[in-house]
Protein backbone atom coordinates (compact mmCIF):
# COMPACT_ATOMS: atom_id res chain seq x y z
CA UNK A 1 0.00 0.00 0.00
CA UNK A 2 1.41 3.62 -1.07
CA UNK A 3 1.04 6.23 1.51
CA UNK A 4 -0.42 9.69 1.26
CA UNK A 5 2.61 11.87 2.67
CA UNK A 6 0.77 15.03 1.65
CA UNK A 7 -1.37 15.52 4.63
CA UNK A 8 1.71 15.62 6.34
CA UNK A 9 3.23 18.61 4.28
CA UNK A 10 0.10 20.08 3.91
CA UNK A 11 -1.35 19.73 7.22
CA UNK A 12 -5.12 20.74 8.08
CA UNK A 13 -3.93 24.22 10.21
CA UNK A 14 -2.67 25.46 6.66
CA UNK A 15 1.37 26.24 6.01
CA UNK A 16 3.58 28.78 3.94
CA UNK A 17 5.21 27.62 0.87
CA UNK A 18 8.67 27.51 2.11
CA UNK A 19 7.04 25.33 5.27
CA UNK A 20 5.38 23.33 2.72
CA UNK A 21 9.18 22.62 0.93
CA UNK A 22 10.47 21.63 4.18
CA UNK A 23 8.26 19.23 5.20
CA UNK A 24 8.77 17.88 1.57
CA UNK A 25 12.24 17.34 2.57
CA UNK A 26 12.15 15.49 5.73
CA UNK A 27 12.70 12.19 3.92
CA UNK A 28 16.35 12.50 5.29
CA UNK A 29 16.53 8.84 6.23
CA UNK A 30 17.87 8.46 2.83
CA UNK A 31 21.07 10.39 4.20
CA UNK A 32 21.28 8.60 6.85
CA UNK A 33 21.60 5.22 4.51
CA UNK A 34 24.24 7.29 2.30
CA UNK A 35 26.48 7.72 5.59
CA UNK A 36 26.23 4.02 6.35
CA UNK A 37 26.97 3.02 2.75
CA UNK A 38 30.10 5.71 2.65
CA UNK A 39 31.19 4.65 6.01
CA UNK A 40 31.52 1.05 4.16
CA UNK A 41 33.07 2.61 1.68
CA UNK A 42 30.43 1.50 -0.81
CA UNK A 43 30.63 4.92 -2.73
CA UNK A 44 28.39 3.72 -5.68
CA UNK A 45 25.49 2.61 -3.43
CA UNK A 46 26.25 6.04 -1.20
CA UNK A 47 25.77 7.93 -4.35
CA UNK A 48 22.38 6.31 -5.02
CA UNK A 49 21.13 7.09 -1.74
CA UNK A 50 21.99 10.66 -1.81
CA UNK A 51 20.32 10.79 -5.59
CA UNK A 52 17.11 9.29 -4.08
CA UNK A 53 16.81 11.87 -0.88
CA UNK A 54 17.29 14.78 -4.15
CA UNK A 55 14.28 13.43 -5.67
CA UNK A 56 11.97 12.43 -2.72
CA UNK A 57 12.86 16.11 -0.57
CA UNK A 58 12.42 17.98 -3.92
CA UNK A 59 8.94 16.29 -4.98
CA UNK A 60 4.94 15.26 -3.51
CA UNK A 61 2.59 12.88 -3.99
CA UNK A 62 -0.88 12.89 -3.27
CA UNK A 63 -3.79 14.99 -2.49
CA UNK A 64 -3.37 18.66 -3.27
CA UNK A 65 -5.42 19.77 -0.19
CA UNK A 66 -4.80 23.22 -0.70
CA UNK A 67 -2.00 26.14 -2.20
CA UNK A 68 0.01 26.76 0.29
CA UNK A 69 0.67 31.02 1.87
CA UNK A 70 3.21 32.66 0.00
CA UNK A 71 6.55 33.91 1.74
CA UNK A 72 7.88 37.20 1.29
CA UNK A 73 11.32 37.36 -0.08
CA UNK A 74 13.97 37.00 2.34
CA UNK A 75 11.91 34.81 4.35
CA UNK A 76 13.37 31.58 5.50
CA UNK A 77 11.82 28.44 7.69
CA UNK A 78 13.94 25.97 9.43
CA UNK A 79 12.56 22.89 11.27
CA UNK A 80 13.97 19.51 12.28
CA UNK A 81 13.53 16.13 10.73
CA UNK A 82 11.43 14.48 13.43
CA UNK A 83 12.72 10.94 12.44
CA UNK A 84 16.47 12.08 11.81
CA UNK A 85 17.56 15.09 14.18
CA UNK A 86 18.17 16.77 11.07
CA UNK A 87 17.89 20.41 10.83
CA UNK A 88 15.86 21.24 7.31
CA UNK A 89 15.86 24.75 6.22
CA UNK A 90 14.37 26.56 3.20
CA UNK A 91 15.22 30.60 1.61
CA UNK A 92 12.97 32.25 -0.47
CA UNK A 93 15.46 33.83 -2.78
CA UNK A 94 13.51 35.89 -5.01
CA UNK A 95 9.57 35.72 -6.47
CA UNK A 96 10.38 37.74 -9.84
CA UNK A 97 10.45 36.68 -12.55
CA UNK A 98 10.78 33.34 -11.10
CA UNK A 99 10.29 31.48 -7.93
CA UNK A 100 14.48 30.86 -6.51
CA UNK A 101 14.49 28.70 -3.38
CA UNK A 102 17.22 27.70 -1.83
CA UNK A 103 17.64 24.71 1.02
CA UNK A 104 19.70 22.71 2.97
CA UNK A 105 19.65 19.64 4.97
CA UNK A 106 22.61 19.15 7.96
CA UNK A 107 22.93 15.80 9.55
CA UNK A 108 23.77 15.38 13.18
CA UNK A 109 27.47 13.44 11.70
CA UNK A 110 28.01 17.27 10.13
CA UNK A 111 26.86 15.94 6.80
CA UNK A 112 24.86 18.20 4.73
CA UNK A 113 23.00 18.37 1.78
CA UNK A 114 22.30 21.63 -0.46
CA UNK A 115 19.98 22.36 -3.28
CA UNK A 116 18.40 25.39 -5.14
CA UNK A 117 15.24 24.76 -7.19
CA UNK A 118 13.86 28.00 -9.74
CA UNK A 119 10.47 27.82 -10.75
CA UNK A 120 9.92 28.80 -13.84
CA UNK A 121 6.08 29.25 -14.11
CA UNK A 122 3.04 27.31 -14.73
CA UNK A 123 2.63 25.67 -18.24
CA UNK A 124 -0.89 24.18 -18.88
CA UNK A 125 -0.88 20.95 -20.72
CA UNK A 126 -3.48 17.97 -21.30
CA UNK A 127 -2.15 16.05 -18.10
CA UNK A 128 -2.67 19.73 -15.48
CA UNK A 129 -0.88 22.77 -14.68
CA UNK A 130 2.93 21.84 -14.83
CA UNK A 131 5.43 24.01 -12.60
CA UNK A 132 8.85 22.96 -14.16
CA UNK A 133 11.87 23.61 -11.46
CA UNK A 134 15.58 23.41 -12.93
CA UNK A 135 17.11 22.03 -9.55
CA UNK A 136 20.86 21.48 -8.77
CA UNK A 137 22.12 19.90 -5.41
CA UNK A 138 25.06 18.97 -3.42
CA UNK A 139 26.28 16.46 -1.04
CA UNK A 140 29.08 16.63 1.66
CA UNK A 141 30.73 13.90 3.93
CA UNK A 142 34.22 15.08 4.32
CA UNK A 143 36.26 14.65 1.84
CA UNK A 144 33.53 13.20 -0.41
CA UNK A 145 31.09 15.23 -2.45
CA UNK A 146 28.24 14.39 -4.98
CA UNK A 147 26.99 16.89 -7.28
CA UNK A 148 23.26 16.30 -9.35
CA UNK A 149 21.47 18.86 -11.23
CA UNK A 150 18.20 18.35 -13.69
CA UNK A 151 14.64 19.58 -13.81
CA UNK A 152 12.02 18.51 -11.70
CA UNK A 153 8.21 19.45 -13.05
CA UNK A 154 5.30 19.16 -9.53
CA UNK A 155 1.91 19.05 -11.58
CA UNK A 156 -1.31 19.41 -10.34
CA UNK A 157 -3.91 16.90 -12.06
CA UNK A 158 -7.22 18.61 -11.97
CA UNK A 159 -10.63 16.81 -11.16
CA UNK A 160 -14.30 17.10 -12.02
CA UNK A 161 -14.62 16.13 -8.67
CA UNK A 162 -12.64 18.21 -6.46
CA UNK A 163 -10.10 15.67 -5.95
CA UNK A 164 -6.79 17.10 -7.58
CA UNK A 165 -3.42 15.79 -7.28
CA UNK A 166 -0.04 16.86 -7.37
CA UNK A 167 2.42 14.66 -8.67
CA UNK A 168 5.76 15.29 -10.59
CA UNK A 169 7.99 14.20 -12.68
CA UNK A 170 11.78 14.79 -14.53
CA UNK A 171 14.85 14.00 -14.32
CA UNK A 172 18.73 14.23 -13.33
CA UNK A 173 22.03 13.41 -13.97
CA UNK A 174 24.42 12.93 -10.73
CA UNK A 175 28.55 12.24 -10.50
CA UNK A 176 30.90 12.56 -7.17
CA UNK A 177 34.18 12.71 -6.00
CA UNK A 178 34.82 8.66 -5.92
CA UNK A 179 34.30 8.70 -9.84
CA UNK A 180 30.70 6.94 -9.86
CA UNK A 181 27.99 8.89 -12.35
CA UNK A 182 24.19 7.77 -13.28
CA UNK A 183 21.25 9.14 -13.99
CA UNK A 184 17.54 8.78 -12.82
CA UNK A 185 13.85 9.39 -14.26
CA UNK A 186 11.13 10.01 -12.35
CA UNK A 187 7.44 9.12 -14.02
CA UNK A 188 4.31 10.50 -13.02
CA UNK A 189 3.31 7.16 -11.19
CA UNK A 190 5.94 7.96 -8.43
CA UNK A 191 8.79 5.49 -9.64
CA UNK A 192 12.28 6.05 -10.07
CA UNK A 193 14.14 4.68 -12.36
CA UNK A 194 17.86 4.47 -11.36
CA UNK A 195 21.10 3.81 -12.77
CA UNK A 196 24.64 4.29 -11.62
CA UNK A 197 27.94 3.18 -13.22
CA UNK A 198 27.55 0.57 -15.67
CA UNK A 199 25.13 -0.89 -13.06
CA UNK A 200 21.45 -2.66 -14.12
CA UNK A 201 18.80 -0.02 -13.72
CA UNK A 202 16.80 -0.56 -10.68
CA UNK A 203 13.17 0.93 -10.18
CA UNK A 204 11.99 1.79 -6.82
CA UNK A 205 8.63 3.33 -5.63
CA UNK A 206 8.83 7.12 -4.32
CA UNK A 207 5.97 7.05 -2.39
CA UNK A 208 6.72 5.19 0.76
CA UNK A 209 4.60 3.24 3.20
CA UNK A 210 5.08 5.69 6.23
CA UNK A 211 3.21 6.52 9.32
CA UNK A 212 0.87 3.66 8.90
CA UNK A 213 0.34 2.86 12.59
CA UNK A 214 1.07 6.27 14.43
CA UNK A 215 0.79 9.94 13.16
CA UNK A 216 4.22 11.22 12.16
CA UNK A 217 5.94 13.22 15.33
CA UNK A 218 5.36 16.98 14.83
CA UNK A 219 8.65 18.52 14.07
CA UNK A 220 10.59 21.19 15.93
CA UNK A 221 10.90 24.75 15.57
CA UNK A 222 14.51 25.78 15.46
Amino acid sequence: MLMDTLRYELPPEGITLLGYIVRRMHKTEWLVKAAKMLEANETANTLEAVAMYAVASATSFGRAYYQPNFNNVGEAVSERDPFTGATVSAKLISSSPAYRITYSAEMSNNDIFEGAETILGTTIGLRGLGMPAPSNFTFRSKAYEAELKGTLTSELALSLFGNTKIRAYGSLDFSDSAGNNGHLDLNRQGYVTLRVNDKPAVTNALVRVIWLDEPKPAPQTI
